[in-house]
């Protein structure tokens, strides 16, 4: 599974792991390089506090565009720190 933003792959795995629809990628699959630190957090039943991240890639800057989980509950345990993004970064097989 590849995530695509602005025509550059910024997370590449055969190790994703699918929740609530969702596809997580594992911390170490992620470019880091094109994230950046966002100051938003939501709860969400049964997972916990999502942390996010903005991604940006060649000047276009997408605001909380990924997520991941530091300290999960129960139904979210297997994807602790992994990274899941929103509909504006493409994901492939």
């Amino acid at each position: 599974m590849k995530a695509i933003f602005n025509n550059m792959v910024i997370a590449d795995s055969d190790r994703t792991i699918k929740l609530d629809g969702h596809h997580y990628f594992p911390p170490n699959n992620v470019k880091q390089e094109f994230l950046e630190e966002s100051r938003k957090h939501n709860t969400y039943p049964g997972k916990g506090e999502a942390s996010y991240y903005h991604v940006k890639v060649n000047g276009k800057v997408e605001l909380d565009a990924a997520w991941y989980y530091p300290d999960p509950e129960d139904k979210a345990k297997e994807v602790r720190n992994y990274i899941a993004f929103t509909d504006v970064v493409e994901l492939q097989d």
